[in-house]
């Protein structure tokens, strides 16, 4: 049974800007949403009809399983790795049509870091950062092995010996590829303290890259595991971000901007089992957080109407709750930072 991503939340760069997120926004008519109908059978499964009428039959142990309750009183950042939502999408688009169109007369800002580069594209918080690079790599748009990432070979070296050039060398592209070298440069940064570009990354996917030697990573390559290779990957991907020089930067800006305005509008939709609400959700990602597209009752049938709703309502102030925490620990990091 899958858990709750839960962490917390921290700066990647100088560049981030504060995202005011509203309650209003939380709560959404579900009328517009792209499920149609959704319901919870007998045999544990999940029952869903998109509005295109394709359907979708999933079993409850496979899905990503949470305590409402506590999700809501946390003081963490709580991620949900969900869709992106229909609205955030048309926006992005919108924002790619305007760019092509009417060319600034000033230079682009330079870029400084991954981060920067992708909040300038993306908007959005880190959960828009985490879920974007995953959809790039899991649809192959974005390679950690492209030409780009390649390093030149060369015999020359710096005088004297830098700590970058010692640790990276070895190093057949800008981000440590190879299981042994990624695993030994997140020991080398374990042993530092300088976890800074992994702290808010999900322990599933931390666990699931030290688990993982060559030869299994192959294996996931060549059973097209493209899930499990794409969280290895993430994990590679910043751990040589520090790394990265510009070009590599705007390479993976690029393939990230891509594959999102590419982004399925059919997607399957990510369901949140709420198990201490006897509730199935589904979730999406818009530009301000978490956004309620629907709610089905496991224990439907045995509930009057204002139950229903009651416990709808609930829901409902739990994502805001959510989206406000979240809200709340991203400004107080930037506070600090700039103290």
């Amino acid at each position: 049974m899958k858990k709750a991503l839960l962490f917390k939340s921290s700066l990647l760069s100088v560049f981030l800007c504060l995202i005011s997120l509203s309650t209003a926004n939380a709560q959404v008519p579900r009328d517009r949403s792209f499920v149609k109908d959704m319901r919870w059978s007998e045999d544990n499964r999940i029952y869903i009809t998109m509005f295109n009428d394709s359907t979708y039959i999933i079993k409850v142990d496979d899905m990503i399983h949470s305590k409402a309750a506590s999700d809501s009183t946390s003081k963490d950042f709580v991620y949900y790795p969900v869709m992106l939502a229909r609205n955030f999408l048309d926006k992005l688009k919108d924002n790619a049509n305007s760019q092509t169109k009417f060319k600034p007369e000033n230079n682009p800002p330079k870029i400084m870091t991954l981060w920067s580069a992708l909040h300038i594209s993306l908007g959005g918080g880190w959960v828009h950062f985490v879920n974007c690079l995953l959809y790039s790599l899991e649809t192959k748009r974005l390679s950690l092995t492209a030409p780009l990432m390649t390093r030149p070979k060369s015999s020359w070296k710096p005088n004297p010996i830098t700590k970058t050039y010692k640790r990276t060398h070895k190093w057949e592209y800008y981000v440590p590829v190879d299981q042994k070298q990624a695993q030994k440069e997140y020991q080398l940064r374990v042993s530092e303290n300088q976890l800074t570009d992994l702290h808010d990354v999900p322990a599933d996917f931390i666990k699931l890259f030290l688990e993982t030697n060559n030869r299994a990573y192959q294996q996931m390559i060549t059973n097209h595991d493209i899930q499990k290779q794409a969280r290895v990957d993430l994990v590679k991907l910043l751990l040589g971000s520090s790394y990265l020089s510009e070009p590599q930067i705007s390479y993976i800006k690029s393939m990230v901007q891509t594959a999102v305005l590419q982004y399925s509008y059919n997607q399957l939709p990510t369901v949140i089992i709420f198990d201490d609400l006897n509730a199935a959700v589904v979730m999406s990602l818009n530009e301000t957080g978490y956004d309620l597209e629907k709610i089905v009752l496991r224990d439907s049938q045995d509930l009057t109407l204002d139950e229903k709703v009651e416990r709808e309502n609930q829901i409902e102030l739990m994502i805001s709750s959510i989206n406000k925490v979240n809200q709340k620990v991203f400004e107080e990091k930037l506070k600090k930072y700039y103290q």
